[in-house]
């Protein structure tokens, strides 16, 4: 049996990738990968490794969770080397704990390699710190998915108004619902807001605005994309190099 390595490829900018991380993806035998992985990443792979897409898009899966795990573990029956290469970090809504719990019930070996986390690395790209001395000492990520209208919810959703940033990921098709719910739980109708698609990418584009309009400002914008919420946002007139670098 081989070793899987859970492998976070990063926010999408190549060169984010971890020095560890591009070891062992030069040494994979294969190689399963999803949507969120810059392809480049796939060139730096070692020549007759094999590749898997396992990629889902906006509800569309490609291949259901129990299917990916499955493969992952089939994969390890066959090849020393298993690389389960997950854009951002495998542990930040990756599900690379139920990747690395089901292959711990079949004895199979597996590492965890981090990778930079989207939830910092594209806030930063945009010029928006998501901490800063005097505006904001603490910062909580939250999926998006998860819709606020949704009967059983896991996000508590009246201590969000309190949290001076927000970070919201994977959210963009339940914007406007986001919006309305912290404004409902407390959180002020004018507050900055951010939604930035295709983060750290040639692609990436910004729209700022506030609680009230930021649904309607963000219209066109395209997955991935994340929300951030708090005055931090209204740093990035200063602090928008990447735009400026262009």
């Amino acid at each position: 049996m081989g070793k899987v390595y859970l492998t976070g490829a990063g926010p999408g900018d190549i060169e984010l990738l971890t020095i560890k991380a591009l070891r062992v993806i030069k040494k994979a035998d294969v190689i399963i990968y999803d949507r969120l992985a810059n392809p480049d990443i796939l060139k730096e792979a070692k020549s007759g490794c094999g590749f898997i897409f396992v990629g889902k898009e906006d509800g569309r899966h490609i291949m259901p969770q129990d299917d990916i795990n499955e493969t992952i573990y089939q994969n390890a029956l066959k090849y020393e080397n298993v690389v389960r290469l997950k854009g951002g970090d495998p542990f930040v809504f990756g599900r690379g704990g139920e990747e690395a719990a089901y292959l711990f019930e079949r004895n199979i070996k597996f590492e965890i390699i981090p990778g930079v986390t989207s939830a910092i690395s594209v806030p930063a790209y945009a010029g928006i710190p998501v901490t800063h001395r005097g505006i904001a000492v603490s910062f909580r990520v939250v999926t998006g998915h998860e819709s606020p209208d949704k009967k059983e919810t896991q996000t508590d959703w009246n201590s969000l108004k309190t949290d001076d940033t927000i970070v919201f990921l994977m959210g963009l098709h339940n914007l406007e619902k986001i919006s309305k719910k912290l404004i409902e739980v407390g959180k002020e109708s004018d507050c900055p807001c951010a939604v930035i698609s295709k983060g750290t990418t040639k692609e990436q584009k910004v729209v700022t605005g506030t609680l009230m309009d930021i649904a309607m400002k963000a219209k066109g914008l395209r997955t991935p994309a994340m929300i951030i919420v708090g005055k931090v946002v209204a740093l990035r007139e200063q602090l928008k190099w990447f735009e400026n670098d262009k």
